[in-house]
C-alpha cells in the first residue's frame, strides 16, 4: 500500500496555474474507478499514429506554437521543474493526453542547441565543414538518437514493470499507460538543463580552467557534469513521478549512486571529463 500511496501522491497537489491552460480543468479521476469510460473521452483520445501526425503537422506552423509557454517551461525546468509537471496533468484533463501536442519546446530546444555549438566550434578550432558535422551530431545524435534510446527505455520499463496492478477480476482501463510521446518528453525536459550546464555553463571555462593539467580544473569539470547527470536523473524521475498510475518510481533515482561513484574514481584516477568530450567532438569532425 505504501508505494501505490506514493505513487498518488501528486494528485493530492494543487498544481500551479499555467500561463495558457484553463484553471477550471476537472481533477484527475482514479484509475480504477469503472470499466466504462465516458464516449466523449473515448472520441477525444487518438491513436498513437494519429497524435504523431498531428505533431509533425504543426511542426512548421511557428503561428501556432506557443513559444512564450515553451519558454516558461525551460524556466521552471532549472527553479522548480515540479509545476513543469503539475501543467502535463492538466493537459491529460483537458486534451486526454499526456504528451506535449505543441511543438514549440522542440524547436526552442533546437534553438539552444545550436548556439553553443557555435561556441564550441570556435573553441575547438573547427573549420565550417566540421562545424556543419559537429551541430548534426549534436542535434540528431546527442539529442535526438539518444533521447529515442532512452525514451524506449523507460517506456518499456515503466509500462512492463511499475504500472498498478488493477484489483483483481478487474483489467488496467484505457489510457492508464506510459504514452512514448511522454516519455520522449521527459528525456526533452531533463536535456535541456543537462545542455545549459555542459554545453553553454561549461564553454566559458574550458580552455581557462577545466581543459588544464591540475586538480582544481578536472574538480570544477567533473563536478559540472556530476550535478547536470544528476540533474538529468531527477528531472526524469519528477517525469514519471507524476503519473497517478504508476509505482516505485523512486528507484529511478538509483543511477544517482553510481553516478556518485564515477565521480570519485575520476578525481582519484585523474579523469576529465570535459578533456575527453572535447577529444571525441575533434575526432567526430575531422
Amino acid at each position: 500500500m505504501t508505494s501505490q500511496r506514493d505513487a498518488f501522491s501528486y494528485r493530492s497537489v494543487s498544481p500551479t496555474m499555467s500561463p495558457t491552460l484553463s484553471p477550471h480543468a476537472s481533477p484527475p479521476s482514479s484509475p480504477y474507478f469503472s470499466k466504462t469510460e465516458d464516449p466523449a473521452r473515448q472520441e477525444l483520445r487518438l491513436s498513437a499514429n494519429a497524435k504523431r501526425q498531428k505533431y509533425l503537422r504543426r511542426l512548421l506552423k511557428f503561428k501556432q506554437m506557443d513559444f512564450e509557454y515553451a519558454f516558461w517551461q525551460m524556466i521552471y525546468l532549472f527553479v522548480a521543474p515540479q509545476k513543469v509537471y503539475r501543467n502535463f496533468q492538466y493537459r491529460k484533463n483537458t486534451k486526454d493526453q499526456w504528451a506535449r501536442d505543441d511543438p514549440a519546446f522542440l524547436v526552442l530546444l533546437s534553438f539552444w542547441l545550436i548556439i553553443p555549438s557555435i561556441g564550441f566550434a570556435v573553441v575547438l578550432g573547427l573549420h565550417f565543414l566540421g562545424f556543419l558535422k559537429f551541430i548534426l551530431w549534436v542535434v540528431f545524435v546527442d539529442c535526438i538518437g539518444v533521447g529515442l534510446l532512452i525514451a524506449t527505455l523507460f517506456w518499456f520499463i515503466t509500462n512492463r514493470y511499475m504500472v498498478i496492478s488493477p484489483p483483481r477480476g478487474q483489467e488496467i482501463p484505457k489510457g492508464q499507460d506510459v504514452e512514448w510521446g511522454y516519455a520522449f518528453d521527459v528525456h526533452l525536459n531533463a536535456f535541456f538543463p543537462l545542455l545549459m550546464i555542459l554545453h553553454l555553463f561549461q564553454l566559458a571555462f574550458l580552455h581557462s580552467v577545466i581543459n588544464q593539467d591540475w586538480f582544481v580544473g578536472r574538480f570544477f569539470g567533473n563536478t559540472l557534469w556530476l550535478v547536470a547527470i544528476c540533474y538529468y536523473i531527477y528531472i526524469t524521475f519528477l517525469g514519471y513521478s507524476a503519473l497517478p498510475f504508476l509505482k516505485n518510481t523512486r528507484a529511478l533515482l538509483f543511477p544517482v549512486t553510481g553516478v556518485i561513484i564515477v565521480y570519485v574514481l575520476s578525481l582519484i584516477l585523474n579523469w576529465n571529463f570535459s578533456w575527453h568530450m572535447c577529444t571525441f567532438y575533434r575526432f567526430r569532425v575531422f
